[in-house]
């Protein structure tokens, strides 16, 4: 590939938004456009949006495409090109994303679960650069978890992805969807933050997530945030909570895998700060047994651009084989 006349493209599919963006072999997003999926809609109104964005972004770069990603969330089978997705994309259920690209555009297309494309993004051009091992936490509305090892994606059997965001932390917690009780994703995704939120409210009637406009059936994760951040008792508590789960799952991951790097990032994890020094603690307690302290915790770099630039990277990767 010619850096100077050729780009790859990356695509970054959600439940609400895709994006595509215009990215050079050396890592540098040039443009990038999004728009809603509407997947009530159906797939081939999102193949249309889809197929709108690519062109756009082409045309805004000048340049000709070597090679187009995709990072979409799951579940996914990546032999075959197809979504499988009955959770957030309601009726995309073993839909081929991948031949209508490659026809439509004559380049290669590569195909990967969100959470992965992610972190090759953040180990391309991120946080996570320069590290041998790098896993990826993402918290936000769910738990997303990716390994990369020299540069490449670690798989599981049938070269699956793995789900770090569902390991068991608290077997009398919530119900989950994956099939067990206290899951990772269970205490401390958005919607868990603000179902513990509204229960919170309704306890404590004195409290500042009782006062929200529209509590409790109104509210959301940033609210227990916002009130911890004015010193409110109730919130520093479930903050507090937050922190511990979240902990417990990173040391479970320290134990299994201890890779050089852990980079976080998310909607949840944009108040890292309330959570950071109970975190580092709970890791320091257990360097008796593993070097903890030695890996290096961080959040993203790449920020909201890590799908794009992951998906682009796993478009490059795919000319290179």
């Amino acid at each position: 590939m010619t850096p100077e006349k050729n780009i790859l493209i990356g695509i970054d599919i959600g439940g609400t938004n895709v994006r595509a963006g215009a990215v050079t072999a050396q890592g540098e997003l040039l443009n990038w456009r999004d728009a809603k999926i509407e997947a009530d809609r159906g797939p081939d109104f999102g193949l249309n949006v889809i197929v709108d964005l690519v062109e756009n972004v082409v045309t805004e770069a000048g340049l000709s495409v070597a090679a187009l990603g995709i990072g979409s969330t799951g579940p996914l089978d990546r032999e075959r090109g197809c979504i499988q997705n009955p959770y957030t994309l309601p009726g995309w259920e073993d839909v081929d994303i991948v031949t209508p690209l490659r026809e439509r555009f004559g380049v290669p297309v590569a195909l990967e679960n969100d959470a992965d494309a992610a972190s090759l993004g953040e180990a391309w051009v991120g946080a996570g650069r320069g590290f041998k091992s790098m896993v990826m936490f993402t918290i936000g509305t769910g738990v997303g978890f990716a390994l990369i090892k020299d540069g490449e994606i670690h798989r599981g059997v049938n070269r699956e992805h793995p789900e770090g965001g569902h390991i068991l932390i608290d077997p009398e917690g919530p119900e989950c969807y994956c099939g067990t009780n206290g899951c990772l994703e269970s205490l401390v995704a958005g919607p868990a933050l603000a179902a513990f939120a509204r229960s919170a409210a309704q306890e404590n009637p004195g409290s500042y997530l009782s006062g929200v406009p529209g509590a409790p059936e109104n509210l959301e994760a940033r609210d227990i945030f916002e009130g911890a951040r004015m010193g409110d008792g109730v919130c520093l508590e479930l903050v507090d909570q937050t922190a511990g789960y979240i902990a417990r799952g990173l040391i479970s991951i320290l134990m299994m895998i201890l890779p050089e790097a852990i980079v976080l990032t998310g909607g949840v994890l944009r108040s890292f700060d309330l959570m950071e020094k109970r975190i580092r603690l709970e890791l320091k307690k257990v360097d008796i047994i593993i070097p903890a302290g030695n890996v290096h915790l961080q959040m993203s770099k790449t920020g909201q651009h890590a799908g794009l630039l992951g998906a682009a990277r796993a478009a490059q990767l795919l000319l290179e084989k």
